[in-house]
């Protein structure tokens, strides 16, 4: 693929209110090039995906109809419950009923799997070779070492996660699909150095990548573009969402506990081009490791309204998607 024709799809993670032929045709009407499916609502259904050869022809019938590009589904919030140390109200109100059952967190944790298990297998029917989603953590909540942690726990997490999730990336690799974590705060990988460590501790399997999100980046002061070099041969997919800091002398970036939009906190998540974020260093940087997939919109913005903060985030992705030129400009002075 060339670089500079990377397509530019939307993910439906925030839309699934809509059916999903409703925001297709808005979706086309704005210009993107595809959809990244969520594993929820109507627009996919991992279960009906491999219970019903129809399902799936009818999904790419759908697709078609908007000359649209998937080169993803999406299995985040499952995928959050696989190696989370506490499973909660909180997880029920994101997974479906038959992943909660009786809410006992293991029987939880084991379902959740299972069915990222099976979002590999109905992902490469589909024809497709990415899974978005998030692993859980079993150590998040020791993030902050007080009272001071033990640090054989620390050690102890990463393997936990390790041992969850290698049965399922034996599953992917069978069908020839990639696992794409997206590095965030909460997940066993939240920053360089914990991204460092999963790997390792998954012996740096190739079915475990990275969904780049620099919005989750930048908040913790984290250079997006030193995030992709570092890691450039694990950026498997890439969103495009910002954020920017509002540190005003009152406001911190662990969040105070207030709901996104409080004009009170310290970061936000912000629609794309709006932001603190240098898209040019960004893109400059993926496309010095050759980073030829999918640019996948992700729409979090309590400030703008939704249709048109997409429509603005595809502006600047379509902006920033510039080909990368063959000739130096002081190449022609040595003639």
């Amino acid at each position: 693929m060339d670089i500079a024709k990377r397509p530019v799809t939307l993910f439906t993670g925030q839309w699934v209110d809509l059916p999903l032929e409703s925001l297709a045709e808005k979706a086309h009407g704005w210009g993107y090039d595809g959809l990244e499916l969520a594993c929820d609502g109507d627009h996919f259904d991992v279960q009906k995906a491999l219970a019903d050869k129809n399902y799936l022809r009818e999904k790419r019938a759908l697709l078609d109809r908007y000359n649209f590009q998937c080169h993803a589904i999406n299995i985040s919030l499952v995928g959050q419950c696989v190696a989370d140390k506490f499973i909660d109200e909180r997880h029920k109100r994101i997974i479906p009923a038959r992943i909660w059952g009786d809410g006992d967190p293991e029987g939880v944790r084991q379902r959740a799997a299972a069915e990222v298990m099976d979002a590999a297998r109905a992902a490469a029917e589909f024809g497709l070779q990415r899974v978005i989603g998030f692993t859980g953590s079993p150590i998040w909540h020791l993030f902050y070492s007080f009272p001071p942690n033990d640090w054989e726990q620390i050690e102890a997490g990463y393997r936990e996660v390790a041992e969850r999730w290698t049965p399922i990336l034996d599953v992917f690799d069978q069908v020839g699909v990639k696992f794409c974590l997206e590095v965030h705060p909460t997940e066993i990988a939240y920053d360089i150095v914990t991204t460092q460590k999963t790997l390792e501790a998954f012996e740096h399997r190739p079915a475990f990548g990275i969904n780049f999100d620099p919005s989750h980046l930048y908040h913790q002061f984290i250079d997006p573009s030193v995030f992709i070099e570092t890691f450039a041969d694990r950026i498997y997919h890439v969103h495009v969402k910002d954020c920017f800091r509002h540190l005003d002398g009152r406001s911190s970036i662990l969040g105070s506990h207030l709901k996104f939009g409080d004009p009170r906190r310290g970061w936000e998540f912000i629609t794309a081009g709006y932001g603190g974020m240098d898209w040019n260093a960004i893109f400059r940087s993926l496309n010095r490791i050759g980073y030829e997939g999918p640019l996948s919109v992700e729409w979090e913005d309590n400030g703008i309204e939704r249709e048109y903060g997409v429509q603005e985030a595809l502006k600047l992705a379509r902006r920033y998607n510039f080909p990368v030129g063959s000739h130096s400009f002081d190449g022609q002075f040595g003639q």
